[in-house]
């Protein structure tokens, strides 16, 4: 008997198999390129990583009841769609319509006036505000993170909602299950349930489950709302400035921006939390509700919107809110992101930009944690340069703030990095601020960033070494997959 062409057309069956199985899943063309490339390549560990990592799915049951749950929370007749009796549509630039409009049609949620944000960058004073805040609540304080640490400043946290629940306020804590592996597996957990705080894994990650739903699609999201009033949203996790590690595990101090939210965009911070945690215990809060949603007065002058994504929105795109943001621009945009691998709309946009004469300047870090990513990105780098795109690298630690600034009418805040991964599977939340005041004080942060930069240009970028060339090329063709 020949088991080798025994092997051999079973290996061909199996691949067979699995190219009607891509085919199926209708991914994006270059998802599918990519994967079967992979599976043609090494069939046996293509297999193996397609299992784990190549449907972006939660298992179809899990799909079905979150969907239920965002239904019924921003589009239904629940409790959370109905109370709207502070919505006034604010005035806003024609030019910004079509932003306004994809947004709420991906999330769902609408745009708020009365708002005003406070921009914290330092991580510190952040978390001082934070535990004022908390120390000074009276009814709850829910927190939504991808990575709490029990390091000195998680502990600092868990400190401030023990005192919290000591006096009778409501405290929940939801946690990445992946993100905060070190935090659930550490005894702070224990101590926090036994004073009254309800903490919470998402996503619980199991080697085993249903169907084979990814392991890798995490809750991205960074979310902390007090009594329905005050809440933050940006890039800090709960974690000590310096955690990430850079090449040849050198310590690299995390640059991030957060932002204090009063006004009624605040309740949409809440919507979101309060979905995810239904959707992650199955506890539903209704009867909480009035003290969820308290009424709230106009704080500021700020136009608001909140924009969260997740795997199981069919719709919920960030990319498409960013392609009309861009295409909007007719002077300025200015991007930071840690992790800039876009997809092909979201680099022909930037393109496009330029070609008409728009200033696009993007802000990278110049190391990252992640060395595939960072390698994948300069593919990037020679298309958008001779577009006359305008490059930066940031040298003052690991650039972590995601944001966009247009013009003088529009600044993005949120936890979404410009890479696949963000855009089509994590849960992530992204704030949308309309004016040209929150611009300035947005794209002021941004030129802190500048002013630790260097910029490439494009004699510089042509003369790297051949090898670095053929590095980025490679790492790119991982591109869909990143």
């Amino acid at each position: 008997m020949n088991w080798l062409l025994i092997y051999s057309i079973a290996k061909w069956c199996i691949i067979l198999a699995m190219v009607l199985v891509i085919l199926r899943r209708r991914f994006r063309p270059v998802t599918s390129l990519a994967w079967l490339l992979i599976i043609l390549a090494v069939t046996e560990l293509g297999i193996i990583l397609y299992a784990f990592f190549g449907d972006a799915r939660l298992g179809r049951k899990r799909m079905k009841l979150h969907r239920a749950i965002i239904f019924e929370s921003r589009k239904g007749e629940g409790r959370i769609a109905r109370q709207k009796p502070y919505i006034t549509r604010p005035k806003i630039e024609r030019e910004l319509e079509p932003i306004i409009l994809q947004a709420e049609k991906i999330g769902g949620l609408p745009i708020l006036g009365g708002n005003q944000v406070e921009l914290i960058g330092d991580t510190a004073k952040l978390i001082d505000r934070i535990i004022a805040d908390i120390d000074a609540a009276k009814n709850h304080v829910h927190l939504l993170y991808y990575i709490f640490a029990p390091d000195e400043t998680g502990l600092r946290i868990c400190d401030a909602l023990m005192r919290a629940a000591k006096r009778g306020v409501t405290c929940r804590l939801l946690i990445d299950a992946a993100g905060s592996w070190t935090f659930r597996r550490h005894a702070i957990v224990l101590t926090l349930r036994e004073a009254g705080v309800h903490v919470r894994d998402a996503l619980p990650v199991r080697f085993i489950r249903a169907r084979l739903a990814r392991l890798d699609l995490r809750n991205h999201r960074k979310i902390i709302v007090i009594d329905g009033k005050i809440g933050y949203t940006g890039s800090h996790n709960i974690v000590n400035a310096d955690y990430g590690k850079g090449p040849r595990g050198k310590r690299l101090q995390w640059i991030d921006l957060t932002g204090r939210y009063v006004g009624p965009v605040v309740h949409q911070f809440q919507v979101v939390f309060l979905e995810d945690w239904a959707f992650d215990t199955g506890e539903q809060l209704h009867e909480h509700m009035d003290q969820c949603f308290p009424q709230l007065e106009a704080a500021g002058d700020m136009a608001a919107q909140t924009v969260p994504t997740g795997p199981s929105e069919r719709d919920a795109l960030l990319p498409n809110v960013l392609l009309a943001a861009i295409n909007s621009a007719r002077r300025k945009v200015v991007i930071t992101t840690p992790y800039f691998v876009p997809d092909e709309p979201t680099l022909m946009a930037l393109l496009m930009a330029a070609n008409r004469g728009v200033d696009v300047s993007l802000i990278l870090p110049r190391r990252s944690d992640h060395w595939l990513v960072t390698t994948a990105a300069k593919f990037y780098f020679a298309p958008l340069l001779e577009s006359g795109v305008k490059i930066f690298q940031h040298h003052g630690g690991l650039l972590h703030s995601k944001t966009v600034s247009i013009d003088d009418a529009f600044a993005l805040l949120g936890s979404t990095n410009m890479d696949v991964r963000s855009f089509y599977l994590n849960f992530e939340i992204n704030v949308l601020m309309y004016g040209a005041q929150i611009t300035r004080e947005l794209r002021f942060a941004q030129m802190s960033y500048l002013n630790e930069s260097k910029e490439v240009t494009l004699e510089f970028w042509r003369s790297r070494p051949v090898w670095k060339q053929y590095a980025a090329s490679a790492a790119a063709l991982l591109s869909p997959l990143l």
